[in-house]
């Protein structure tokens, strides 16, 4: 993120000029305030497009909203989602020098890339990735909590990610889609997704204050912090690391730069008589490829219907007018990107608040204005249903407190030790369960978690902020349910963190203990139970028990005289030490019973 003072002062003269004589904008900068002031959003930036100019572009409230440095029209935002109409665009130019169809299949390119069963090896298209079409539910826990910087890595998760309906059914959003273009053109250019990016997009369109990546806009002099709103009060938050997600959604821009890629689209992929994207894949990227649901209209606005995507682009009817648009959200940042084809028309809106609703607020007041068509008070509409989200709220609450589903005075069926250990899923990854004064805590994205008794053996995950619990999220978190195997050892936790599909399985691999050499010679010896001798001995410092007929069995150490068999589920050994201190026996807990057998 890179500054340009005189282009930038220039620019922003011209913009200012143009917006005093425009008579569509009178009065604009009040209502913008106002929204600003009654989202409580720390600051925003806004540009208009008309045709291949910029008519306006102007900063409200703060970059950094502690020291109080204000936001202008090159200050840099994260954009989020609004990345992957860049994404499918590369592919889209990748298609006009006739190096894919979208029609292929992915694994054309990406090889080692499987899905969950055959039917989606074999049916699912590129075309699929682009529209949201695969069936797959969105499994984005996947990737945020347990991020990698490696685009293959995460690609690969995709074997275990269950769909939640069949190919082409049913639209829903999946981020991994979209890191799968761009692995994709990674495949087929030979360079990273950021370098296509570079050389398709931001070199041609001169988004020079343009990157896709959070240590780049780190080192940016104009980069925006991000924000989220608790309590009325406005808080800054940490900048989220999408890594290998990035095709998916991690670009930074600004208002201005953000401009130059709305005038591209507006003028069917032309950028001062310069073809930067295909006419014909922009014609197909804009029109209807699938079908969002129902999107009817109601009374009060009859002429805002049809939802349905493109590629990378959401389309509606917008009081009779078309609208392609894209929101984005990432921690701390908002955005929208949207144009009116027809009336040539584009409006972007970059915010630093987390989920927040400004960047629409925002942007319908400004279409109103723009295509000249009867003006909705969308901030009053805004705070009638904010109020009656909060009494719907505040209703459920009462009912919940009448007939909670906690129940009380139950405890858990092991001691805190027991739950111990690391989870892990393919398709996720894997966190460790650490135990503190008594309590469980785990690490999920680097952020420390709280793990709270809600009843029987089912925890919530509670966040901990600047080292204390938050205990506002006490009976409303996401819950972990833990499992045992026959022999009653933990051995599973389940997490409902895909709401299409069952709860997420993480199997457990208990945390073992370091045993000195002179420890494991004391159970090293022969064992008989009923006739059949057990053979305990030591090979390359590690302990190994021996049935004749069976293989030989690695032992892992997990407590004091306590092992589990490396490679058998529900398979246990403990020494027994006598009041002398002499290993005699062993106790042989297996899934089909409790035997001991004796030292010969």
């Amino acid at each position: 993120m890179k500054h340009f003072t005189i282009v930038l002062l220039a620019l922003l003269f011209m913009s200012f000029s143009f917006s005093q004589t425009d008579k569509r904008l009178k009065g604009l900068e009040k209502e913008l305030n106002t929204i600003l002031e009654f989202t409580k959003t720390a600051g925003f930036a806004v540009a208009i497009v008309e045709e291949d100019r910029v008519i306006y572009s102007k900063g409200f409230g703060f970059r950094d909203y502690d020291a109080k440095i204000p936001v202008d029209a090159n200050t840099l935002f994260a954009i989020g989602s609004s990345t992957k109409a860049f994404t499918s665009s590369i592919l889209g130019l990748l298609r006009a020098d006739d190096k894919l169809s979208f029609d292929d299949r992915p694994q054309k390119y990406i090889p080692e890339l499987e899905f969950y069963n055959d039917n989606m090896n074999n049916h699912i298209i590129i075309k699929d990735l682009m529209r949201h079409s695969t069936g797959l539910a969105r499994h984005d826990a996947s990737w945020y909590y347990f991020p990698s910087t490696s685009k293959d890595s995460l690609l690969m998760r995709m074997k275990y990610h269950e769909p939640f309906t069949g190919i082409r059914q049913q639209w829903y959003y999946n981020n991994f889609g979209f890191l799968a273009q761009g692995v994709i053109a990674e495949r087929i250019t030979g360079k990273s997704w950021e370098d296509n990016l570079k050389d398709y997009f931001f070199a041609p369109l001169s988004m020079t204050n343009t990157n896709a990546s959070i240590a780049e806009m780190k080192t940016n002099s104009n980069a925006s912090y991000g924000y989220e709103v608790n309590n009325d009060t406005i808080k800054r938050m940490d900048y989220y690391d999408i890594a290998g997600m990035s095709p998916a959604g991690s670009i930074n821009s600004s208002a201005n730069d953000m401009a130059k890629w709305l005038m591209t689209w507006i003028n069917k992929g032309q950028f001062k008589d310069k073809e930067i994207i295909p006419e014909d894949y922009i014609s197909e990227a804009i029109n209807a490829q699938i079908a969002l649901g129902q999107s009817a209209p109601d009374d009060e606005f009859p002429d805002i219907h049809f939802a349905n995507y493109g590629y990378g682009w959401f389309l509606q009817s917008y009081k009779g007018h078309y609208r392609v648009e894209h929101g984005g959200n990432i921690d701390g940042f908002s955005a929208s990107v949207a144009f009116f084809p027809s009336d040539k028309i584009g409006i972007v809106v970059l915010a630093n608040q987390d989920g927040s609703a400004l960047p629409s607020l925002v942007r319908n007041t400004i279409a109103d204005r723009m295509i000249n068509t009867k003006r909705t008070d969308w901030l009053e509409r805004y705070e009638k249903k904010m109020k009656e989200s909060e009494d719907d709220e505040s209703e459920s609450e009462n009912e919940e407190d009448q007939e909670t589903s906690n129940v009380k005075n139950t405890s858990t069926s092991h001691i805190n030790t027991e739950y111990l250990g690391k989870y892990n899923n393919p398709g996720y990854g894997t966190f460790d369960i650490t135990s503190k004064n008594d309590s469980l805590f785990t690490t999920l994205n680097n952020d420390k978690i709280y793990l709270r008794h809600y009843h029987y053996d089912i925890f919530e995950l509670i966040d901990v902020v600047e080292g204390k619990v938050d205990t506002t999220q006490y009976g409303a978190s996401i819950k972990i349910s833990f499992m045992t195997n026959e022999t009653g050892d933990i051995s599973e936790a389940k997490i409902k963190i895909e709401p299409t599909v069952d709860a997420i399985v993480f199997d457990r691999t208990p945390n073992s203990i370091d045993v000195d050499k002179k420890t494991l010679e004391r159970y090293v010896g022969l064992y008989d139970i009923k006739g059949t001798e057990i053979k305990v001995y030591i090979k390359n410092e590690t302990l190994y028990v021996f049935v004749k007929g069976q293989p030989e069995y690695e032992q892992i150490p997990m407590a004091k005289h306590e092992f589990s068999f490396k490679t058998l589920e529900g398979f246990k050994i403990e020494f027994l030490e006598s009041e002398e201190g002499i290993i005699n026996e062993i106790k042989m807990i297996q899934p089909n019973g409790t035997f001991i057998a004796k030292r010969k």
